[in-house]
């Protein structure tokens, strides 16, 4: 399973996003050359303040937003929060990045809040969310699939 970050808002002090699951571009796998093409749209996100890395930006620990690319998504146990939950891997110079509940952007240090952005920089019905994706992930990995998440 192939899903999609788009981000839609860079504000001062968070980020707006939208999750999609890529739908298969002409019947070819996504992630294997093909460009990824927006589906289902699932949720919206919440993050810290996007920077430009790609322009020498730098990052600012607890206030930043994960660099763009294609990461691998695995559910494992979060100690800090006590329970299940997406983890991002091999994010370049972040470690522990989580997709979890929060509302705001002082409800991250650089990991992905989802929801419903029907407050200007926030998310709300959270864990109702979280639930929903955690569902998808494990039904795709229940299915053999790898997921992948493309931030862009």
């Amino acid at each position: 399973m192939e899903l999609i970050l788009e981000r839609i808002a860079k504000r001062k002090t968070y980020t707006i996003g939208h999750l999609y699951i890529a739908k298969e571009p002409d019947g070819n796998n996504p992630g294997l050359g093909q460009p990824l093409t927006k589906g289902l749209q699932i949720c919206d996100t919440l993050e810290p303040t996007w920077r430009d890395y790609a322009n020498g930006a730098y990052k600012v620990k607890g206030r930043s937003a994960i660099p763009e690319g294609r990461y691998a998504v695995v559910i494992s146990f979060s100690p800090k929060f006590k329970q299940w939950l997406p983890i991002l891997l091999g994010v370049p110079k972040f470690e522990g990045i989580r997709i979890h509940a929060g509302n705001t952007s002082e409800d991250t240090e650089g990991c992905i809040l989802v929801g419903r952005n029907l407050i200007v920089g926030q998310v709300v019905d959270s864990r109702i969310w979280v639930h929903r994706l955690k569902q998808k992930i494990v039904e795709a990995k229940g299915r053999g699939e790898a997921v992948w998440i493309t931030i862009r």
